[in-house]
């Protein structure tokens, strides 16, 4: 089962950071949480490892409807973006929101996970220039 959306970007890692938070900002989306995991297992675990920056992404009006829908649906949000170098480009990762209508089995979040996609692709598409 495939559960990401992806693009890779020719570029600085930090400057691909600011473009994936402008372009999501473009498409309603705010962060929430940032998770520096090369940061936390060097701190914690004493391992080097590439840039790797998860984003928990959030469009409010989408999140609102996904939880009108199911209550327990919070556990697959927010969207998490994740960020990170991926040999010599930088790799930029969206959870594919259909993954919630195929583990939830609830057809009432399709309509939801269809708009998050649309964004999400937008966003995405924004980084490269091209159809994500």
């Amino acid at each position: 089962m495939t559960y990401s959306r992806t693009v890779h970007v020719d570029g600085d890692f930090q400057e691909t950071v600011s473009a994936v938070r402008e372009a999501l900002a473009e498409q309603g989306f705010g962060i929430l949480t940032e998770i520096d995991v090369q940061a936390t297992l060097k701190e914690k675990l004493g391992h080097d490892m590439e840039n790797y920056l998860i984003l928990g992404a959030c469009n409010p009006p989408l999140a609102h409807q996904a939880i009108e829908v199911d209550r327990s649906i919070g556990l697959l949000l927010p969207c998490n973006v994740v960020v990170r170098t991926d040999g010599a480009r930088t790799a930029v990762q969206a959870l594919d929101p259909a993954t919630m209508v195929t583990l939830t089995g609830q057809d009432a979040l399709k309509p939801v996970a269809e708009e998050a996609t649309r964004r999400l692709d937008a966003a995405l598409s924004a980084l490269t220039g091209q159809q994500a």
